[in-house]
Parts: structure tokens; C-alpha cells; sequence
């Protein structure tokens, strides 16, 4: 269905109400980016030493509206992904 055909077929009010419940309840790739990120962080927390912190999902979702990182960012998040698989502290 087209923009325009949904548009002619639905009110304002029940496009309202969809927007709402989709805030509410991912859908599509954004699911399927939880999912994935769900998946990642649970291999990852199994593999952590023990003392470290616990990983989220939301770690290996991507953030597709994020503005561009700086060389201390870009460090941060390789130093993560290392230490996700088994790496050292401080390795880079």
C-alpha cells in the first residue's frame, strides 16, 4: 500500500495510535536489530571475566541516527569488542 493509499484509508487518529504502539513495541528491523542484540550480549555476558560489567543488547544494536564518533569514541568501542571476546585491558 502507498503513502498516499494509507493516507486516503486510515484517520489521523488511528495513524496516531499505530505510531504509538510502534514506539511501544519495535517492529521489522528494529526488531530484529533487539533480537540480534539480545543473541550478541547474552555470547558476550557468558564469556565476560567475572568482576566485569554486564553487557546490554542495546550495545550491539546499531544506532543508525547517531552523529559521527571522535578517535576517543571509535577506542572505546574497539576496546569493548575486544574485551567482548576475551581480549586484554589496554591491548589496541
Amino acid at each position: 500500500m502507498s503513502p498516499r493509499e494509507v493516507l486516503e484509508k486510515h484517520t489521523s487518529r488511528e495513524l496516531t495510535e499505530w505510531l504509538a504502539y510502534l514506539q511501544l513495541e519495535p517492529q521489522g528491523e528494529e526488531r530484529a536489530d533487539l533480537r540480534a542484540g539480545i543473541i550478541a550480549s547474552t555470547i558476550a555476558n557468558v564469556n565476560r571475566k567475572k568482576g566485569t560489567r554486564a553487557f546490554r543488547p542495546d550495545e550491539f544494536m546499531p544506532k543508525f541516527d547517531r552523529q559521527e564518533q571522535d578517535i576517543e569514541q571509535q577506542k572505546a568501542a574497539a576496546e569493548a569488542l575486544i574485551l567482548a571476546f576475551g581480549g586484554k585491558k589496554g591491548k589496541m
